[in-house]
């Protein structure tokens, strides 16, 4: 059997630089990765949050998620910029598909990072350490922002190595690197340890990563229950999840982003589920075909994991209609908790949207009607790179009272 080898492919302050290199290619003299800057996430300075913030920012004591009015007490000539999610989402397509040239096997983490198996190319390259190099190079040369790359014999540890220093760096964390690199790490560092976890390790005594490798097994069961196995595996770097790619016809197709702090926000999260619905669909005709079953994938600050599915009347492709549905299953399942990963999963995939006649034809006809529109569409954002058009209705779905078109 062969030796897995992942590679884990972060971008560097991603939400920053990828507004700096935007404001960059529109004429802007000054790259904000270099004066007091941050991505604000309002139009209103004193209720907005620090989404993303300059290395600069940060030595003035500016954190993520704090509100704009408080990094400004600390730091007054503070540039504030807004987000611009269409032109992140182009770019992290841009990156993917970059990097799928060296693998096929590339699985999105989220919107900044993905793995790639490289596991049996040696016969392709002979020095991993080296095509990561590459690979980091290329892409500050053709893209003009930088990404860590970590290298391991699982998903955990190549993601654990590319946050072991920023930015711009490669680092491996291999099985025989264990004990060296992982176990002198804080066990907060591990990953998928929140700072709850944290408090409730420290309590019984563990505080490095290697203290947790080697507690035992059964005061672990009794404090953590079903996360003590993670937990454990985790502080010895075992990982047996596979890489997962998007083949070009699937049964299911999903997106899920971890969010840049715990939301519990349900018009913020309705806006992300809005945008992951338009990438799923467009993906879905993209592929030319009809989904049956839409589900809304959840987890907590607890790192409880749920979801919540419904089936669709007849299969479709419309981005209104699944997205109509997430927003009733949305509104169905969220238990109001802090949320720190969400997502959407299309399923029951099919190539034809056969549906039963009713003696309501113009809802077929109009349905065709929509179909032509959305196609239309997609053929501008394909043409020019970015989802610039979207039908304003669809921003009504999740907040009725919203007006405003969905045009950045």
């Amino acid at each position: 059997m062969k030796e897995r080898l992942i590679f884990h492919v972060d971008v560097n302050n991603a939400f920053l630089s990828w507004t700096a290199v935007l404001l960059l290619k529109q004429g802007y003299k000054i790259d904000i990765r270099k004066i007091p800057a941050i991505i604000g996430g309002s139009e209103s300075e004193r209720r907005g949050i620090v989404l993303a913030k300059s290395p600069v920012a940060k030595k003035y004591g500016v954190k993520t998620a704090e509100t704009i009015y408080q990094a400004k007490k600390k730091c007054p000539n503070l540039k504030v910029f807004p987000p611009n999610y269409r032109w992140y989402y182009e770019q992290s397509k841009r990156l993917f598909e970059y990097l799928s040239k060296y693998s096929p096997v590339l699985e999105k983490f989220s919107i900044d990072e993905c793995f790639i198996d490289m596991t049996g190319t040696n016969y392709l390259y002979k020095d991993y350490y080296q095509l990561a190099m590459k690979i980091k190079e290329e892409v500050k040369e053709n893209f003009g922002f930088t990404v860590n790359v970590g290298i391991g014999n699982n998903k955990l540890c190549a993601k654990m190595a590319s946050d072991f220093e920023k930015p711009d760096k490669v680092h491996t964390l291999l099985k025989d690197e264990i004990e060296k690199k992982l176990w002198p790490l804080n066990v907060g560092d591990l990953f998928m340890v929140g700072k709850r976890t944290t408090e409730e390790l420290n309590k019984l005594n563990i505080f490095t990563i290697k203290d947790l490798a080697m507690a035992s097994d059964k005061i672990l069961e009794r404090q953590f229950k079903n996360q003590a196995r993670y937990l454990k595996e985790a502080a010895w770097g075992i990982d047996n999840t596979r890489v997962e790619p998007r083949s070009s016809k699937t049964t299911s197709i999903s997106t899920t982003e971890t969010l840049i702090h715990d939301y519990t926000d349900e018009e913020k999260l309705k806006e992300i589920l809005f945008r992951q619905t338009e990438d799923v669909t467009r993906e879905l005709r993209k592929q030319k075909q009809y989904a049956k079953t839409v589900a809304v994938i959840y987890k907590n600050n607890n790192f409880r994991n749920y979801s919540a599915q419904s089936k669709l009347s007849h299969p479709t492709n419309s981005t209104k209609e699944i997205y109509k549905l997430v927003i009733e299953i949305f509104n169905k399942s969220y238990k109001k908790d802090p949320i720190r990963l969400i997502g959407v999963r299309l399923a029951d995939l099919q190539e034809t949207k056969e549906r039963q006649l009713t003696l309501f034809e113009e809802n077929a006809m109009e349905e065709e009607k929509e179909e032509e529109i959305q196609k239309t569409i997609d053929d501008i954002n394909q043409k020019f790179g970015k989802s610039i058009v979207a039908p304003a209705s669809l921003k009504i779905i999740g907040n009725p009272k919203s007006k405003r078109n969905l045009k950045d």
